[in-house]
């Protein structure tokens, strides 16, 4: 959530679940600020039929839908894959940390495939690549094959996450957040689901853990008809160059040839910004790496926390449904509540602390406080659409926006892949949950205090 938890999202531009205004300049007044000028071709978007436009919202939905069920789903069956494949808690660790991995590798390839087939064309691509891998997974006979297909899924997941946005501006640029609300609903949603249904499927399926997981390839599968039917029509086929273009990170040999010719064309524009000698943007970075490392550690080891503690499986997904669910609301609330606010350090305490009472709740009474634990950690978990409602408010351009949501989402997912691991590895060590879940707390107290940090009023435009 965490989950969507969402790029290598490292172009990501998800940074439209923020609020739409431009962000203000620290010390202004809170009055509402003028609305941003358009860009050339930013316009009104290309023209729709009312069938094409239902329709494109349908996809949108179905495949947001898609997202998460491939990482959310695994957890409540997690004790039987690793028995079935003969997993040890380490290797087990290692399938927790796959998601961020992937997204920091393959996210970065989606603006450049997009410049060459169009952003739905690689979307469809995406789906096609989801629903291959879930179709896989089921036939894996040992832990690479396994890795490999749950890979391939996750690749698909990276490439249609960067992209998703892109489409939302293309052809809906003067309803970027409402359609941006209705993208964060379904992905949470997709997420919840696949964690609370997974197990009762999978027991009406004879309980057989492949058939289980397997199972989500049909929702694959609808979205590809879906978007293969979007993909007919000419315009889904053109990309919008400028939507394209801004996703792609300056910080690329591509991106930086970009910015100093732009540079020669207009002289009197701002100077390139150094994002990477920018504090606020480091910790920004380290405070989005942080909580995804929370986020994915909850959607990988939370049921088997509960299952161990006596919990049963079905309860145990449940469990995280709930916790994953708390996202759906929260996505919508936050980032208002967060922009009018000078320094958004306090809602960080806020959710750190619920973090810290979900994991000493897990230490004491992991079983009799289940729901209550899953319920402050779904609180904690909201930690995700803050991060990127803070990126929106460090920077006083667009483009800044844009810079700022690839450094510190590439940043954030490469710092986010160790913690999955390191839990699993721990539990193997010491032979319960102790030692893992002082680790969860570090890495939380850690948050907070780079959260305070990136909260500050502050934005890169002024060196800081």
């Amino acid at each position: 959530m965490a989950l969507a938890d969402d790029s290598a999202e490292s172009t990501d531009l998800r940074t439209r679940t923020a609020p739409e205004p431009a962000p203000r300049t620290p010390g202004a007044a809170h009055a509402p600020a003028p609305p941003p000028a358009r860009s050339a071709g930013a316009g009104a978007g290309p023209a729709l039929s009312p069938w094409m436009s239902r329709l494109l919202v349908v996809s949108l939905v179905i495949a947001a839908l898609n997202l998460r069920p491939a990482i959310s789903g695994l957890g409540p069956l997690l004790e039987e894959v690793r028995d079935g494949l003969g997993m040890s808690g380490t290797v087990t660790g290692l399938l927790t940390s796959v998601p961020p991995l992937c997204f920091a590798v393959f996210g970065g390839l989606a603006p450049r495939l997009a410049r060459r087939g169009g952003p739905a064309a690689v979307v469809l691509a995406g789906m096609v690549a989801i629903t291959i891998g879930l179709v896989l997974r089921p036939f894996a006979g040992g832990t690479v094959t396994f890795l490999a297909a749950t890979a391939l899924a996750l690749m698909g997941i990276a490439v249609s996450n960067v992209l998703m946005p892109v489409i939302v501006k293309h052809w809906f640029p003067d309803r970027v957040g409402s359609m941006t609300g209705l993208y964060s609903m379904a992905l949470a949603l997709g997420t919840a689901g696949a964690a609370a249904v997974t197990v009762p499927m999978t027991d009406a399926l004879g309980g057989s853990w492949r058939l289980g997981l397997g199972a989500w390839a049909v929702l694959g599968a609808l979205a590809v008809i879906v978007w293969a039917v979007v993909c007919r029509p000419r315009t889904a086929r053109t990309p919008e160059p400028q939507a394209v273009e801004e996703a792609v990170p300056e910080e690329t040999e591509e991106g930086e040839a970009r910015t100093e010719s732009r540079a020669a064309s207009h002289p009197a524009a701002e100077p390139a910004l150094r994002i990477a000698k920018s504090p606020t943007a480091w910790a920004l970075g380290v405070f989005f790496g942080l909580q995804a490392s929370a986020a994915y550690i909850t959607m990988g080891w939370l049921p088997q926390i509960f299952r161990d503690a006596g919990v049963s499986a079905s309860a145990a997904g449940l469990m995280l449904a709930v916790t994953m669910g708390m996202g759906v609301p929260l996505s919508f609330v936050l980032p208002k509540i967060a922009t009018r606010m000078r320094h958004q350090g306090p809602l960080v305490l806020l959710l750190g602390a619920c973090g810290l009472a979900g994991y000493a709740g897990l230490w004491l009474a992991p079983a009799s406080g289940a729901w209550v634990w899953a319920l402050v950690l779904g609180i904690s978990n909201c930690a995700f659409p803050l991060a990127l409602t803070m990126i929106g408010m460090r920077s006083r351009s667009h483009s800044g926006v844009v810079k700022l949501s690839a450094f510190a989402q590439s940043t954030g997912y490469l710092i986010s892949i160790p913690g999955p691991l390191l839990v699993g590895a721990l539990h193997d060590f010491s032979g319960g949950w102790g030692v893992p879940l002082l680790l969860m707390a570090a890495l939380m107290l850690a948050q907070m205090a780079t959260g305070l940090l990136a909260g500050r009023d502050r934005v890169i435009e002024d060196g800081r």
